[in-house]
């Protein structure tokens, strides 16, 4: 039963992560697909599609990595701003990558052009992106907070050092006979050994 009330928590806790990435993620794909689209569109700039999702890319990775840090992973260990943010935006590049590889297949492999095909590939490439990212952030960027030193010699994590026995006791208790050296036939009478353990 304990094994299992173990993985229920990892898990809630596992849930609990990606739900808040998950509403980060929305929040971050909503300025990309609305700053993309106007840059791209005809009734926008007239971007072309990759330039103006790499423009919207970068604006909502900037928000990302604010309402990751301070919201999703603030629990996780902080190992500098400027680590972090140097990791979270290379990491972003690999899923700008991912993204940017299903809108140029479709545009220009594909052929197909217009806001149907350009979102389509847009939404199903952010969310292979999406995956990626979110292990790559836990795994690379917002570290879990630092455990235990390591004992050298066990190998196992150090615990705090035992309080020392008082003399003449093994383990808080008295020793047996034999190990006094006394011989078996030597022993305290039953009655001498009754007095000492209880003390009266």
């Amino acid at each position: 039963m304990n094994l299992f009330s173990q993985i229920y928590r990892r898990f809630r806790h596992l849930a609990r992560e990606l739900a808040k990435f998950g509403s980060v993620g929305a929040i971050a794909f909503v300025i990309t697909f609305v700053l993309s689209n106007a840059l791209h569109l005809e009734s926008g700039l007239g971007m072309g599609p990759l330039s103006s999702n790499a423009i919207a890319t970068v604006v909502a990775t900037t928000f990302a990595y604010l309402a990751n840090r301070y919201w999703t992973f603030r629990h996780r260990d902080r190992t500098g701003l400027g680590r972090e943010y140097v990791l979270f935006f290379a990491l972003n590049g690999v899923g700008l990558v991912i993204t940017q590889l299903f809108i140029g297949f479709t545009s220009y492999v594909l052929g197909l052009t217009g806001p149907i095909p350009y979102n389509a590939s847009m939404v199903v490439g952010t969310g292979v992106a999406t995956l990626f990212r979110f292990w790559s952030y836990k795994k690379w960027v917002f570290l879990p907070v630092e455990a235990a030193q390591v004992d050298p010699h066990s190998g196992l994590p150090e615990t705090a050092a035992p309080r020392p026995a008082a003399p003449g006791t093994v383990n808080g208790s008295a020793p047996p006979a034999h190990d006094l050296g006394l011989p078996i036939d030597s022993r305290p009478a039953e009655g001498y050994a009754e007095f000492t353990q209880t003390g009266r």
